[in-house]
């Protein structure tokens, strides 16, 4: 019987037949939807509406709901993570980065918020440079170097950058010591 039906059989496809689950999402205020305890990005303008998702072991695509349209495709991520494409994500805005000064400390968010009033936009990247040499220090230093350049009257990055720069290294306590000599 096998014999008669060899010749009209059809070769095996290379892969496996890909089954989807379908389901409806909201975009959540971050741009992203959840799948399966993972975080896809949306294009820019979703927030708050519904979008169909369409998933399978490899892949998580979103549908418009009128059009059928592919919105975004994305790979299947781990639980907990997040999958957003570069030009979904929004850029800082300036009251954003401000926020972000401030807390880092006092002396840094009010550095901060006199760059931005004394040169507006363009002073955004000398706020960034600020913060990243909060990273850089610890925020602790760079306040100290802020309420410096803040006494002095100078709401200049540059200074407080030579100002970190050129400080001395602060004395090794008794812990590093140990730490250092090993014994």
């Amino acid at each position: 019987m096998f014999a008669e039906e060899k010749p009209h059989l059809l070769q095996l496809p290379l892969e496996p037949f890909r089954f989807y689950q379908y389901g409806e999402r909201t975009v959540h205020l971050d741009g992203c939807v959840e799948v399966e305890a993972a975080n896809y990005g949306a294009p820019p303008g979703w927030i708050g509406r519904r979008v169909l998702v369409q998933r399978d072991g490899l892949q998580v695509r979103l549908l418009d709901p009128k059009t059928g349209q592919l919105l975004r495709e994305h790979l299947r991520q781990k639980r907990g993570w997040h999958r957003i494409k570069e030009e979904d994500r929004s850029p800082l805005s300036t009251n954003q980065l401000l926020t972000r000064a401030g807390h880092a400390g006092a002396n840094i968010g009010t550095l901060c918020q006199a760059i931005h009033q004394r040169q507006g936009q363009v002073g955004v990247r000398r706020i960034l440079g600020v913060l990243s040499l909060a990273k850089k220090f610890g925020p602790a230093v760079v306040d100290d170097a802020c309420a410096a350049a803040l006494d002095l009257g100078v709401h200049e990055y540059h200074f407080v950058r030579r100002y970190l720069e050129r400080q001395p290294q602060l004395p090794l306590t008794l812990h590093q010591l140990i730490l250092l000599t090993g014994t």
